[in-house]
């Protein structure tokens, strides 16, 4: 399993223009977009692991008994 010493270096760069709308800072989101398969592959592990489905997060115990 790939740890964070084995990603290499990465390049920053800059796409478009400053928007001042976007945020105090005038920055835009995109990490965000691989935020959003997270929780469902986790909860598709336990189910696969517990044959117990859990909807949402957190992953406790008490859901799963």
């Amino acid at each position: 399993m790939l740890t964070n010493a084995d990603i290499p270096d990465l390049d920053v760069l800059f796409v478009g223009d400053f928007d001042e709308e976007a945020s105090p800072l005038g920055a835009k989101g995109l990490g965000e977009l691989t935020a959003v398969s997270v929780a469902p592959a986790i909860t598709n592990a336990v189910y696969h692991a517990t044959g117990k489905r859990v909807i949402d997060l957190p992953v406790t115990i008490e859901k799963l008994l």
